[in-house]
């Protein structure tokens, strides 16, 4: 079954949501294709589920080719070869990141059960930010971005996802939305991606009806460890 907007958040309608104790505009959702539809095979042990939700989304790129093929047929190869590096590459349950998002903009399922949880609150535990899994939802974006811009179809889906899931998990997108490097020592998303982060929280902000204030990250040590924040 694919989820829909319709199935995921009940259709476009302005609903009140928290973010902070104000009421804003609901978010478009994106149109986000379960792991039946693109092919994924099952996870070899069971997934972790929390009965919490997370309080970062985690913006990575793949690391790969900026490739040019933007059809949903590439899209789904591209989240089974995700899943068949890292099960078979790095010898893990399943697919590390709760979503995967192609250069032409397609919205996939990573994990397993990742779509039931952002719908019920909760946080299906990944394998994508060490240490950090346990209070993290990541977003896999196709491409490397380290001197290379991306694609309008790619950012304007990662806009749209960031603001469901801040909908869907209450989350203020000026403190929520950071990328790999915050945690971990890494060049993920890229230089590039990642210097558009403050822009993507303001756009996410935008999206939700709401000013996000620009803040200023340094690395500190919290209760899940280091990493940067305002």
């Amino acid at each position: 079954m694919e989820f829909t907007r319709r199935v995921l958040l009940g259709g476009l309608a302005a609903v009140p949501f928290g973010l902070g104790g104000g009421t804003a505009a609901a978010a478009r959702r994106p149109e986000v294709a379960a792991r039946e539809r693109w092919g994924a095979v099952p996870a070899t042990s069971a997934i972790r589920v929390l009965d919490r939700a997370p309080d970062r989304i985690v913006v990575h790129h793949t690391g790969g080719a900026n490739a040019t093929d933007v059809s949903v047929e590439h899209a789904y190869e591209l989240s089974r070869s995700i899943q068949r590096f890292h099960m078979e590459g790095r010898g893990w349950s399943d697919i590390g990141e709760q979503l995967t998002i192609s250069r032409g903009g397609q919205v996939m399922e990573g994990r397993t059960g990742s779509l039931a949880s952002i719908a019920s609150g909760r946080l299906t535990v990944g394998a994508q930010v060490l240490g950090h899994n346990e209070h993290t939802l990541g977003i896999e974006n196709e491409g490397t971005y380290m001197d290379v811009d991306v694609p309008d179809p790619l950012w304007a889906s990662l806009a749209e996802t960031c603001a469901w899931l801040c909908a869907a998990y209450d989350l203020d997108p000026g403190d929520a939305i950071v990328g790999h490097r915050d945690f971990n020592s890494t060049d993920c998303p890229g230089d590039v991606l990642y210097a558009r982060l403050p822009e993507l929280r303001q756009e996410v902000g935008a999206l939700l009806g709401r000013r996000v204030r620009a803040v200023r990250r340094t690395r500190v040590a919290g209760r899940h460890g280091t990493f940067r924040r305002d």
